[in-house]
Order: C-alpha cells, then structure tokens, then sequence
C-alpha cells in the first residue's frame, strides 16, 4: 500500500491581488467510471483507474490521494482530508472524443456527435482525396493504428501509397513511413483532407501518423503525430480569455486541438515527462502575469489506453504523481492548480480499444483553495472552464456553472 500523505501548497507570494495563473492539466484518459449512457457506447463496467488498480492490485500515487483522487475512485487509501478540492464531471457532449472533450472543458457541449465511419470512408470521399493528393491510397477502414502499419506497411513500402485508416472516434488518420512520404508530405495530405472533411464529413480530427523502422519492427514516430481539429464552432475559454488580455499557454497538442484559436504560445511536446518539463518552463516564463497554461499529457491514452497495456498505463501515472510536487513548488500563492482528463480509455477493457465513456476527476489545489472541499458531480465539463473564466475574470461561457464559491478561501 502506497504511503499517504497531504501535499504542501507553497506560499511564495506573486505581486497583485486574486487568483493569477490557472495550471491546467489534462492528464487524457485518466478517467474513474462508467457515465450512466456508456452501454450506449460499449463502454458498460468501464472505469479507467478502478479497473487499472484492481487489474495491478496497487498505484503508488501518494501525492494525487493527497489531493483527493481516493475520494472519488477506489485506488487505495486515501487521506481524511485532502489538501484542495475534489469533485467529478460528467460529459454532457454526445462523444467520447478528445477534441470534443477539450472543446467542453472550455465551454463548448457538442449535442449531435461528429461523423463516425464503422465501415470505413464513403468510397467518393476516398476517390476526391486521392485525386487532390495524386496518388492512391491503402487502407480505409477502422483499425489500431499499430496493427494497421504491420499489416500494409509492406505495401505501403512497395507502393508508396499513405495508409488510410480510422476508429471509434470520429477521426481520419494517415499514416505513412518517414522514408516513404516526409513529414511536411504528410503534413500536406493531412491538410489537404481537412479542408475536403467538411459538412457532414467534418471529422473531429485528422491525425497525421508517421512511422518508422523496417518490415516486421515499424514504430510509431508519436513526436511527429500532428492533429488538425476541425474550428471550435462558437467562442470558447480561450478566446474569452485572450480577449480580457491574459496570457494562454498551450501545452502539448492544446493548439492542435483547438485549431490554433485562442493561445499566446503553442509549445509542442514529446512525451509526458517533456510535458512536465514544458509546463514547469512555462510556469517560470510567465511567472507575475495573469492567465492559463494549460497542457495536454497524451501518454496514457496514446502510448497504454489504446493499446491496453496496464504496466505501462500504471507506470506512466506512477511517474506523474513523483513530478506533481515539483509542479507545486513551481506555484504562487495566487495560483490554482486544476487536475483532470478529457474522457476514458480503459486499459482492462476488452470489448473495443477505443475511448471508454466515463467520468473524469477534478481535483483543484492552490494556497487560496479550501482543503477538504467536495466539488460534487458537475453535469458537464464545461462548469471547469465557466470557473476559471470567473477566476481571471473573463466573460462568461456559453455552458457550464462556476464553482469559484465552493472553491475559494477568504484570503485572495
């Protein structure tokens, strides 16, 4: 059983009044348990880190118990009163996707779901791609991405021809070998499918997916992957907060996902552990100034969800919980720290290896925070971007209740 501790807030004063800077880290998968819809899903029983410490029988992750994550999922011993604030939400949007996920946590619900394509591309919309990238391509149809570059990765090594594929997700992937077709190449064809995947084929994301290595041992290149979201439909966090002049750093693919709208700065990144480093970096850039950094941490999902590798999954949030306290040693007094995921991707679950749709914890800490404070089930992401728009004092969103009330001690 992982020791258990409450985890210090620093007190290192920022000059200025109210809350300055909001950390936001979206760790994506981490996820707690079945929504209520998710048999509509095939996601019934799924619970992302329940069933992944049930499946491993321990998670050493002291310092996110500390702040109240065994509140809210059974992952082992848990302190009596955590050091912030804990809660969970519920997606409000019909999808389990991670644009649509993103898009809610600032402020967007999506009511009818993106396009999904369960028996590949409509066969016209195949033809109009390959005629504005001048070549054919191999592929279309659903498949892990790792099996579908084993399977027709020799072809594609013969032919030259990019590999179409997509999922559960309301995604158009292509994938192409490194040699084969460049980066910039893939690039390109990922540009050139955004701008065809419009109206009702307007998918959530293309994924340029580029691979390397020889017949029989392709890796994935994932600092390579780029993502090209479909435009975020009405104004959101982001925006709101560029237009009252704070500062909004995206972390990781956050500029992929919102389509380059909205940010200060977009800083690429790696892995997890870059993505801390990254975060940390920025915490320091923009240290005295008011606004958001906000980061995606794509490793559970890309690298262990999809690929239902439990060691792996465990070992990734094992090595985010030992780097937590760095991220709050980096704070002002006057910082918050939020804690959350975008949707499920359970790693025990064998019925598909997609998303699973579940709730997702919210845990909050910062010198201003109160401990022990039960944020409750929220009925939508949303209410986590409404709260920091009221913190730094933006307009209001579009969806989503604040709960700076519940949140807050008297001291700022």
């Amino acid at each position: 059983m992982a020791s258990i501790r409450n985890v210090p807030v620093p007190d290192n004063a920022v000059p200025g009044p109210g809350v300055a800077r909001i950390i936001l880290i979206v760790l994506d998968s981490v996820a707690i348990g079945a929504l209520p819809d998710a048999p509509e899903y095939n996601d019934g029983g799924a619970n992302t880190l329940g069933n992944l410490y049930q499946a491993r029988g321990q998670l050493k992750v002291p310092n996110l118990l500390g702040l109240g994550l065994g509140k809210l999922v059974d992952i082992g011993e848990t302190p009596a009163e955590p050091s912030g604030c804990f809660g969970k939400m519920a997606e409000r949007s019909a999808s389990k996707d991670t644009t649509i996920g993103h898009w809610e946590i600032a402020g967007i619900v999506i009511e009818r779901p993106l396009p999904t394509y369960p028996d590949g591309f409509p066969p016209a919309l195949i033809a109009e791609f390959e005629k504005r990238i001048a070549t054919q391509t191999l592929g279309n149809r659903p498949a892990s991405g790792t099996e579908i570059i084993t399977e027709l990765g020799r072809a594609h090594l013969a032919t030259g021809y990019p590999i179409v594929y997509t999922s559960a997700d309301s995604v158009f992937q292509i994938a192409a070998h490194e040699q084969i077709i460049p980066l910039e190449k893939l690039y390109e064809y990922s540009k050139i499918a955004r701008k065809l995947l419009t109206g009702e084929h307007a998918v959530g994301r293309v994924i340029a997916r580029p691979f390397k290595g020889a017949v029989d041992h392709f890796e994935r290149n994932n600092a390579g992957r780029r993502d090209f979201s479909v435009p975020p439909p009405h104004p959101m966090l982001l925006d709101q907060l560029q237009a009252r002049g704070r500062f909004t750093a995206g972390v990781g693919k956050i500029g992929d996902i919102f389509d380059h709208r909205g940010l200060t700065e977009e800083i690429h990144t790696r892995d997890n552990r870059d993505g801390i480093d990254k975060t940390l970096a920025s915490m320091h850039q923009y240290r005295g100034q008011s606004g958001l950094i906000m980061t995606n941490l794509v490793d559970f999902d890309m690298a262990y969800g999809h690929r239902r590798n439990v060691e792996g999954y465990a070992a990734a949030l094992e090595e985010f919980d030992r780097r937590l306290p760095q991220l709050l040693e980096a704070m002002a007094r006057n910082d918050i720290l939020i804690i959350t995921a975008d949707h499920g991707c359970d790693p025990t679950h064998r019925i598909h290896t997609d998303h699973t749709r579940e709730y997702v914890p919210l845990l909050v800490c910062g010198a201003a925070v109160r401990k022990n404070g039960d944020l409750g089930t929220r009925a939508t992401f949303a209410d986590c971007g409404q709260t920091i728009a009221d913190l730094l004092d933006a307009q209001p969103l579009s969806h989503g209740r604040s709960f700076k009330k519940d949140l807050l001690d008297e001291c700022l």
